[in-house]
């Protein structure tokens, strides 16, 4: 066992909006995604969508209003809330999701899981 350094793991990649799963607890995968320009609009029917920015600054669109976060800062879409996540500028984020989830709502078009 030894500890995940997020930076670094963020260092390994440059692709945006392709998640890296970093660690695995409880039947969840932890991920770190490198984020910039808009993602698709998407829904996630039975699970919430939860977002710790690590860097930069990522607004989450939602039909009913738009959630802003930077740094340190957490927010959970949901389930069945359709939302577009956007960053003007390269943002890093955490993600947590059940293991298996598409990130784009749908397999058909979601990025493949990819463990670093």
């Amino acid at each position: 066992m030894k500890a995940v350094n997020l930076a670094e793991k963020l260092s390994t990649f440059m692709e945006h909006w392709q998640p890296r799963t970093v660690g695995e607890f409880n039947g969840h995968d932890v991920m770190v995604v490198k984020v910039k320009g808009a993602f698709v609009w998407h829904k996630h029917d039975n699970t919430d969508d939860f977002f710790l920015i690590l860097k930069g600054q990522v607004t989450i669109q939602m039909r009913d209003g738009n959630v802003t976060l930077g740094p340190g800062e957490v927010f959970v879409v949901p389930k069945g809330v359709e939302h577009c996540p956007m960053a003007e500028e390269e943002a890093h984020i955490l993600l947590i999701e059940p293991s298996g989830t598409p990130n784009t709502g749908s397999a058909e078009t979601a990025a493949s899981r990819k463990l670093i």
